[in-house]
């Protein structure tokens, strides 16, 4: 079954055409790259999935709901969570704390300003997001202000914040960029433990070690438009995907 529909979409800014005419499906529980040379559109297409962006014409369906024109918190609430290619978490909070923030939001539709001096009061809240701490590894630097983590470590926050809030869909924007290989392999470790949780993943990825690690389909998208799609090793070895992403040389 989809989870995700987009039909038609195109985007321009001013005379460049950003997205032209992308018809793109993602199957329930998939894990689902996008790769594509820099300038491709990858950027604006991902974009165009969280409300950042409205596209010029077509449509994005999530499931039976439209997210074309809705807010990026509105799009967050019905399922769609978002790891950024920079980890956006609270970098004077402590990790617990960061994850207390989508905990509760996920509780309540909101949290309150005052509500880290009622820790002790809100065990369930505080129980949830050690659970997630727990779940990527960090529950040990629970009381480490973010800020001082190493580039991987923020990522695995982030992954926590997002789990945190039981999303549908995650998607994933360049989550290696800038860590070293044992950092992208600890993050790979991590998507595939995740995986067991049902949530359908959609990818954008530089790293084709991570893409052909983690996708078990991949798009291809070069100058706004997808010019192939299909299994991580037919795309490996198809020409076209060679002279548009490497120009010809071999993945």
């Amino acid at each position: 079954m989809e989870i995700l529909r987009v039909e038609g979409v195109n985007k321009s800014f001013g005379g460049l055409r950003a997205l032209n005419n992308v018809n793109f499906a993602v199957e329930e529980g998939a894990v689902h790259a996008i790769i594509g040379p820099n300038g491709a559109g990858k950027s604006t297409f991902l974009n165009c999935l969280i409300g950042r962006l409205v596209p010029d014409t077509g449509t994005v369906m999530f499931g039976d709901i439209s997210l074309t024109g809705m807010k990026p918190y509105e799009i967050n609430q019905a399922g769609v969570s978002r790891v950024f290619q920079t980890p956006e978490i609270f970098a004077e909070l402590t990790l617990l704390e960061n994850v207390m923030i989508p905990t509760m939001a996920k509780r309540d539709g909101k949290f309150a300003l005052h509500a880290f001096k009622r820790l002790d009061q809100d065990a369930e809240i505080v129980d949830g997001a050690m659970q997630m701490l727990e779940e990527v590894g960090l529950e040990q630097k629970r009381n480490v202000v973010a800020g001082s983590l190493s580039r991987g470590d923020k990522r695995r926050l982030e992954l926590a914040m997002c789990l945190s809030q039981d999303p549908k869909l995650l998607l994933l924007d360049e989550p290696t960029a800038g860590m070293s290989r044992a950092d992208t392999n600890n993050t790979i470790d991590l998507l595939q433990r995740i995986s067991g949780r049902g949530i359908t993943k959609v990818v954008i990825e530089h790293d084709m070690h991570v893409v052909f690690s983690l996708a078990e389909k991949v798009t291809v998208l070069a100058q706004g438009a997808i010019i192939a799609e299909g299994k991580p090793e037919d795309i490996k070895g198809d020409p076209r995907v060679q002279e548009a992403y490497l120009g010809g040389a071999h993945l």
